[in-house]
């Protein structure tokens, strides 16, 4: 599969948001692209046809891809009920409630079989495939059943793109003890560190960038400025409603994006064709 997985240093750094950038600059340029988040936790789901739901956030990538959304783009979606329970939804249907610990028992092996016919039925209708993670991959006691980081992942077998936000402080931290705490089948998969939501004066972060490299041994690909006026729907449970509008700024974000990351080193890790240079 020719893919790239957006995973994060904790929940709302910007895998959504990096994801549906990467989603339309690849869709612009006429490659046939849809995006993936094997399980997303979300109060906030849409009608696709057919009776099927997924959540919004995937749907809202789907429409920055240029495509038609699919159930198998969000093949599992949680709905709280309560602090323990969730409503669970299978490639676009209802399943029934689950509290945690009987759909950390039970569901897994059902999960990733509908994660893996996903994933399969994307790559044969798309020359690519851009992968949310949800949370962060370091969350020790749940990774031996997680269903959502780097096992989906190495079930694709795609790298990763590791982005923090440096805006909320910890940024260092975040990122070196992120990757610290991954085994090392893991940790080789991450490829490349994207910076997200800085203000001010970017020389102000150059010595952080390289300080980062060379303690982590791997290339900062972006360091990207907030941009609050996409209007886009961004990771559902606490994402900023009121930034949202009618008609999201898909073009204008992902531009904004590519301008402050490597987007060759990004399309080259995607397993792209490099692009024919025009007339």
């Amino acid at each position: 599969m020719n893919g790239i997985m957006i995973q994060g240093t904790a929940s709302h750094v910007g895998k959504s948001m990096a994801c549906t950038a990467i989603c339309r600059l690849l869709a612009n340029e006429g490659v046939r692209v849809a995006p993936f988040k094997s399980q997303n936790m979300t109060g906030r789901t849409v009608q696709i046809g057919g009776d099927l739901q997924i959540s919004g956030a995937q749907a809202s990538q789907a429409e920055a891809a240029k495509t038609v959304p699919r159930a198998e783009m969000n093949p599992i979606v949680l709905m709280p009920a309560d602090d323990r329970a969730s409503d669970i939804i299978l490639l676009g249907k209802p399943k029934g409630r689950m509290v945690g610990m009987d759909y950390r028992n039970r569901f897994f092996e059902t999960g990733m079989q509908a994660i893996r016919e996903s994933l399969e039925f994307l790559a044969r209708r798309y020359e690519a495939v851009v992968i949310e993670g949800a949370g962060s991959p370091a969350e020790v006691n749940l990774n031996d059943r997680e269903l959502v980081n780097m096992r989906v992942a190495r079930a694709a077998d795609v790298p990763v793109l590791l982005v923090a936000d440096i805006e909320r402080g910890g940024v260092f931290a975040s990122v070196i003890g992120t990757l610290d705490l991954l085994p090392e089948e893991d940790r080789r998969r991450v490829k490349g560190l994207i910076i997200n939501k800085f203000r001010g004066d970017a020389r102000l972060f150059e010595d952080g960038v390289a300080f980062l490299e060379e303690r982590t041994g791997l290339p900062v690909l972006g360091v990207i400025p907030v941009m609050d006026s996409h209007g886009i729907q961004e990771e559902d449970s606490l994402g900023r409603r009121e930034t949202e509008r009618l008609h999201p700024d898909y073009d204008g974000w992902a531009d904004h994006f590519r301008k402050y990351a490597d987007w060759p080193e990004i399309r080259r890790l995607i397993g792209l064709p490099d692009k024919v240079p025009g007339p």
